[in-house]
């Protein structure tokens, strides 16, 4: 009886350090997408910000194009 129950206990422990070991590398797998993710929005808000110096802003945003 004791035996069985140490069987389970230590099947429980190694299922156990299987999932931590795959949470673990998701967590991992994700912080690094989050991290390209950030450089990206980084990114593109310096070319967004560089964008709208360089405009001469002739045009309101409410204006409508020439063609019009």
């Amino acid at each position: 009886m004791i035996e069985e129950r140490l069987v389970n206990i230590e099947a429980k422990i190694t299922f156990q350090e299987d999932l931590i070991e795959e949470l673990n590398k998701t967590v991992y797998q994700q912080q690094k997408k989050l991290d390209r993710l950030e450089a990206v929005c980084e990114s593109l808000a310096r070319n967004f910000a560089s964008l709208a110096e360089a405009g001469d802003g002739s045009m309101s945003a409410n204006e409508r194009p020439p063609h019009y």
